[in-house]
């Protein structure tokens, strides 16, 4: 793990980490890293948190977690990297910014082991991972009852991260201690295993459904993630998980969490739990929040790149002076809610969804063409823009911030499970719980958005709702994968492979490469296949 920056050296020693955030429930004080060199437990556990947010130890920039000759510091934000990877090379969202390192092979599903992109989130996770297995370190012979739910939670952040390295890389490097040594590669099928195993075991300490401080993870947290690795049991070992993936699946349905409404605020400037809102409530859908405040916890990633890399000046207000006019839908995403390509004469063009027929489809057509026809120019107006994120309030109150935003990611959120659990007892029909049909749980979603039910709901549609629900949400690639119908498959998508017209590329890219960089300095490693 060498592309991680020089303070992933400063964990070996045990060094005391400053942090900047709203995690207000933590009730912490920042330390001085040059004052104290000793080991501050809870600023340690809340940089574990932070590390989900912000991007190093100063502000929106400076003093990086990364080394910015892997990748610049606000793209090597948490969430922002996990879009990148699983957005830009699926058939929803197509990057303007061709020239900036690695977005143009993640388009066009071309990348090499020295993709700065691929090389950017392998670092940021890995740093992750580092920063968990020194605060486990230096707490293991604590007992006390505070510790073992902090240690708990520590080792959920650190499946959580492991799990991606598995999802996009296979067969990442694996260390549970802090070390000189050059770590060893686990198979993705021992990843599985592990990552099952750690989930399991720490679920007795954990927090029950919603009793823990908003911006930390609970019980419920963890069953989601046990559903979403179930789900995908068979492309990460060769053997299916269906009615394991439905039991966890059913567990967070029958969870206090319940569904917001309207849908749209679950992406709105005041969907937090501490914002002050008397009418957003979509924190009781968000069993995960990553934390974001304009004042307090600033970066160029997460929210506000979702937020402002989505729009454009031409789109009105959207509390922030951001307007990037980076990512917009491909077609294939937005034939979702429009199947013929055609948008309805007298539709409103700076939202869709009531043309849809679906609060979800919150596209911007005004100015636009349905249609990317070309994707090496840089013009943003190519395609319909996705309006989904905006840092408005939902009761109309102010901003803490002209600039920065307030919005959290809703990360891991409650309507996951209904899909998770559709598409598990479609495909295992012994895995329904209660009485629960696949329909019923596809049809409590689309009631939500205001969408006409299904009467027939099968992988198809599912996989569609999938996209339906969550696009621009940071996950689309797994699910193509799992539906084979991402690398080498016939399903196509405008742009796919490069070409407007779609073409087929090497099921190889079902994985990403390990770095060149890592490969070249760790003996230990063995590039994946094919790269």
């Amino acid at each position: 793990m060498k592309i991680i920056n020089k303070i992933a050296i400063a964990l070996v020693l045990g060094l005391v980490f400053t942090f900047t955030s709203c995690f207000q429930d933590l009730n912490l004080e920042p330390i001085d890293p040059n004052v104290s060199q000793t080991f501050n437990k809870d600023a340690v556990f809340a940089k574990v948190y932070a590390s989900m947010s912000i991007t190093g130890m100063k502000g929106a920039d400076g003093m990086p977690d990364i080394n910015t000759e892997v990748i610049d510091e606000g793209t090597s934000s948490f969430f922002r990297m996990i879009w990148n990877l699983n957005e830009l090379p699926s058939d929803e969202a197509l990057c303007c910014w061709i020239d900036d390192p690695g977005v143009a092979d993640l388009n066009g599903n071309k990348w090499s082991s020295s993709n700065k992109m691929v090389a950017g989130m392998y670092a940021r996770l890995t740093f992750n991972v580092t920063l968990c297995n020194h605060f486990l370190e230096q707490t293991e012979d604590l007992d006390d009852a505070d510790t073992a739910r902090q240690r708990a939670e520590v080792r959920f952040i650190r499946a959580l991260n492991y799990f991606y390295l598995m999802d996009f890389y296979g067969n990442p490097p694996f260390a549970e201690k802090v070390s000189a040594e050059n770590p060893t590669q686990k198979s993705r099928s021992e990843m599985f295993s592990y990552i099952e195993s750690e989930l399991l075991a720490i679920e007795p300490e954990m927090f029950d459904a919603q009793a823990a401080p908003y911006y930390r993870a609970d019980k419920v947290a963890a069953w989601l993630i046990l559903s979403r690795l179930y789900l995908n049991a068979q492309v990460y070992t060769g053997t299916a998980r269906w009615a394991d993936a439905a039991l966890y699946a059913k567990k967070v349905i029958d969870s206090s969490y319940t569904l917001a409404k309207p849908f749209n605020h679950l992406f709105m400037g005041d969907n937090g739990k501490h914002d002050g809102s008397a009418v957003n409530n979509a924190w009781q859908e968000i069993i995960l929040p990553i934390a974001f405040d304009g004042l307090q916890t600033r970066t160029w990633g997460g929210a506000l790149f979702l937020i402002a890399s989505t729009r454009n000046a031409d789109m009105g207000a959207s509390g922030t002076t951001e307007n990037w006019a980076g990512n917009r839908a491909r077609a294939a995403l937005s034939k979702k809610f429009f199947p013929t390509g055609v948008i309805p004469p007298g539709a409103d063009p700076t939202d869709l969804s009531g043309a849809a027929g679906d609060d979800r489809g919150m596209l911007f057509s005004k100015d636009r063409t349905f249609e990317i026809e070309t994707n090496r120019g840089v013009d943003f107006k190519l395609g319909l823009s996705v309006a989904k994120f905006t840092n408005l309030r939902a009761d109309g109150g102010a901003n803490r911030d002209g600039q920065m935003v307030d919005m959290d990611v809703p990360f891991l959120r409650k309507a996951e499970a209904y899909l998770t659990y559709a598409e598990a007892v479609l495909r295992d029909n012994a895995a329904i719980q209660g009485g629960l049909t696949a329909k019923d749980a596809v049809n409590t979603l689309r009631a939500r958005a205001n969408a006409t039910p299904f009467n027939i709901v099968d992988l198809d549609v599912v996989l569609d709702e999938w996209s339906r629900e969550f696009y621009f949400e940071g996950r689309r690639r797994m699910d193509l994968i799992r539906h084979d119908r991402f690398g080498g498959s016939d399903y196509n998508w405008d742009w796919k492979g490069g070409t407007k017209a779609g073409s087929q590329f090497s099921r190889i890219y079902n994985v990403f490469p390990i770095p060149i960089s890592d490969i070249n300095a760790n003996d230990n490693l063995i590039q994946n296949e094919g790269y």
